[in-house]
């Protein structure tokens, strides 16, 4: 009887396709404008994917209308330019018909929570298996700067020359409200953070939400600086790691306690708080992701970004697999025909 090794040296080796950042580059020109903080998110995303071992042809990235949507067309995978704010409906639609495929959104503000947002709620509350990545700009970029749902009230923009009169949305909350199973936030110029969101959110089972401040510099420049800068970034940002307590500050001499329910920055430098006096993140615990998306709306407080919630629960399209198996089970696997013919059927003479 022949050895194992000699039975298996005729058999076709099957190689695993090692990808690099480079292989999901499409053969597109990028047509954003130079400066546009799109580059960046495009960049993390195809360095992170590489990592994921999924095969290309198992990837999708689903878009809608704006800059950001333009996004499929520079990924080398398959792609789908929905219509405007349908993006998530679409995605929706392709995850439940093929659940063995990696299905990403690429949103915008406008896109994704203005005539989007009806879609943006029920693919969080439903937790659907998709990745949606919203840049946040804070602006209708595309169509030439009018106030966007996220622009803040007072905005003074082509279509608000007066002001904005809108409150705006918090999408953390949105998202939070919707029941999303994962929620983050990321910055177009924080690569290592956007990176790690990315990669956390890709193996997330369910629906990931990871809003990322990014910077229209031509028609809302700057509107992140404070957040993204070096001079002014490590006073104003507090980054969420999970079991660790809330510092922040150039020195590390700054964290965040609650009084109550609501959040306060205090020194750790005088002596009268310590880091046992922080509060410690959990990425599990529901009341705690709300306070910390709310702190974006409140005066005198650092901007939290990172993972603010990440919990498992059933996805929305195992349901449907297992309802499909157990109606086989019940029925048999059936056939047209009978499809067309059950019930009541009548001639219309």
């Amino acid at each position: 009887m022949k050895h194992v090794d000699e039975l298996l040296k005729d058999v076709p080796k099957i190689s695993v396709q090692k990808y690099t950042a480079k292989d999901f580059q499409s053969d597109q020109d990028v047509r954003w404008c130079p400066g546009c903080g799109d580059y960046s998110i495009l960049a993390q995303v195809q360095r992170v994917l590489p990592e994921l071992n999924i095969p290309k042809h198992n990837l999708v990235f689903v878009s809608g209308i704006g800059c950001s949507s333009r996004f499929p067309y520079y990924m080398d995978t398959y792609g789908f330019h929905g219509i405007h704010g349908r993006a998530a409906a679409i995605a929706s639609g392709l995850k439940v018909a093929r659940p063995e495929l990696s299905v990403w959104v690429a949103t915008g503000d406008g896109d994704g929570l203005s005539i989007g947002g009806n879609h943006f709620i029920h693919i969080c509350r439903r937790n659907i298996d998709v990745k949606v990545i919203l840049f946040n700009n804070q602006i209708y970029g595309l169509t030439k700067g009018q106030y966007s749902p996220t622009s803040e009230f007072g905005k003074v923009t082509k279509s608000s020359p007066y002001g904005a009169p809108d409150h705006p949305f918090n999408p953390l909350l949105v998202a939070l409200g919707a029941e999303a199973s994962f929620v983050a936030r990321g910055m177009d110029r924080d690569p290592k953070l956007l990176q790690n969101i990315i990669r956390r959110a890709a193996l997330h089972k369910g629906t990931a939400f990871m809003e990322v401040y990014q910077n229209c510099n031509v028609f809302n420049d700057g509107a992140f600086f404070t957040f993204t800068e070096k001079e002014t970034k490590d006073d104003n940002v507090v980054v969420l790691e999970h079991g660790k307590p809330m510092i922040f500050g150039k020195e590390k001499d700054k964290g965040i306690k609650l009084e109550g329910f609501t959040p306060i920055a205090v020194s750790l430098k005088d002596g009268k708080y310590s880091v046992n006096d922080l509060i410690i993140h959990d990425e599990k615990d529901t009341m705690l992701s709300f306070i910390l998306a709310r702190m974006s709306n409140l005066p005198n407080l650092p901007r939290p970004v990172g993972i603010f919630y990440a919990v498992e629960r059933q996805t929305y399209e195992q349901e449907v697999a297992r309802q499909i198996e157990s109606s086989i089970t019940k029925l048999g696997e059936g056939t047209l025909d009978k499809l067309l013919n059950h019930g009541e059927t009548w001639i219309i003479k």
